[in-house]
């Protein structure tokens, strides 16, 4: 089971940082993603990192402005997001790929990953 925290309301420009926790199963193994999702619109990714945490990957709209990171020893992924916009408000999903010891994150696709949360919400307000 997976478990995200950290979600909130915040202004632009802010910083907030979400936790993924998991219960009942090792994730030291396996790939990690973040998604997000707003009322009437697709799930879409946002980060993934390489079980090792040596790689990452994120789409275009939240380079530089997010992070993606990982405590396997704590079981927990972390996504820490500055400068956040009014763009980024959404519910926020994290999971774990399907397939362990993945090479790569850059061609997964959210077909790759089971194991949802049930996602914290980031309000971010103009």
């Amino acid at each position: 089971q997976l478990v995200e925290s950290g979600g909130g309301l915040v202004q632009a420009g802010g910083s907030l940082r979400l936790s993924c926790t998991a219960s009942g199963r090792s994730i030291s193994r396996y790939a990690m993603g973040w998604f997000r999702q707003t009322p009437g619109k697709e799930r879409e990714f946002v980060a993934a990192i390489k079980w090792s945490g040596s790689s990452t990957y994120y789409t275009d709209s939240v380079q530089g402005r997010f992070t993606i990171s990982r405590d396997n020893a704590k079981s927990t992924v972390y996504l820490q997001m500055n400068s956040l916009k009014p763009e980024d408000t959404a519910i926020y999903y994290c999971a774990a790929d399907i397939a362990a010891l993945r090479s790569t994150v850059h061609t997964m696709r959210q077909a790759d990953f089971g194991s949802w949360g049930q996602g914290t919400q980031v309000t971010v307000s103009s």
